[in-house]
């Protein structure tokens, strides 16, 4: 009987000690290692563990802000290869901004445990600024689209957008009978905002030069630049 004790207690212990061996830090319980993912609408539940799997999705957050993440890419075709990607993170007030290069996005913590983090996605401040890009974006495209292409003397083309190493981001063709000032006045203004928005967050690009286009043929009602 005493053996039997003995045991359990010797078991109860070593439990402890492994259960103990996940928390690196006790004072900030994100640190650490999680994965086992589960999905609840929009939350994401992770469990902790000692060490992120081989083959598995998981995530790691470190005491010194530095971030890794065990994914396998977009691709789900089997079989799948998984690499680490690193980056850094910031915690302030339940929120965990997660950077990796020149991408950046969010988790509002909803619950977290000593076993357990539920996260849910929630746009970075870099996000919300993109997004408006995008609305500034589909305001010149949505005019550019707005008439059909019947007669190429009736087009032109124009350079929009701004890289980060410089240069035009692409070219897009328009017909003359939109509202050109209008038109114009849009593509200045997504260009300059697109500079803004690199300078601001550090956004970095190919410094290869996008081709000018020499023409504008109609194709199916549609206008296709010729290079």
């Amino acid at each position: 009987m005493k053996k039997i004790i003995t045991l359990l207690i010797f078991a109860t212990l070593l439990s402890c000690d492994e259960n103990n061996q996940n928390i690196e830090d006790t004072n900030n319980l994100l640190i650490g290692n999680w994965t086992h993912l589960t999905y609840d609408d929009e939350e994401t539940t992770f469990s902790r563990v000692n060490s992120l799997p081989e083959n598995k999705y998981g995530v790691s957050f470190k005491t010194n802000g530095d971030y890794l993440e065990k994914s396998s890419g977009f691709c789900g075709t089997p079989p799948l290869s998984f690499y680490n990607i690193n980056g850094s993170y910031e915690l302030k007030e339940g929120l965990i901004n997660i950077n990796l290069n020149n991408y950046s996005f969010g988790w509002r913590i909803i619950s977290l445990t000593k076993t357990t983090l539920v996260v849910k996605r929630e746009l970075t401040q870099q996000e919300i600024e993109h997004r408006e890009l995008m609305d500034l974006y589909n305001e010149f495209f949505n005019l550019s689209v707005s008439v059909s292409c019947t007669d190429s003397k009736d087009w032109s083309f124009v350079g929009y957008g701004a890289k980060a190493c410089g240069g035009f981001q692409g070219y897009i063709a328009y017909s003359k009978n939109i509202d050109v000032v209008s038109f114009l006045d849009k593509i200045k203004t997504y260009t300059e905002a697109e500079k803004e928005f690199n300078v601001k967050w550090g956004i970095v690009s190919d410094c290869s030069l996008i081709p000018q286009p020499t023409s504008v043929i109609c194709n199916n009602g549609y206008p296709v630049l010729e290079y």
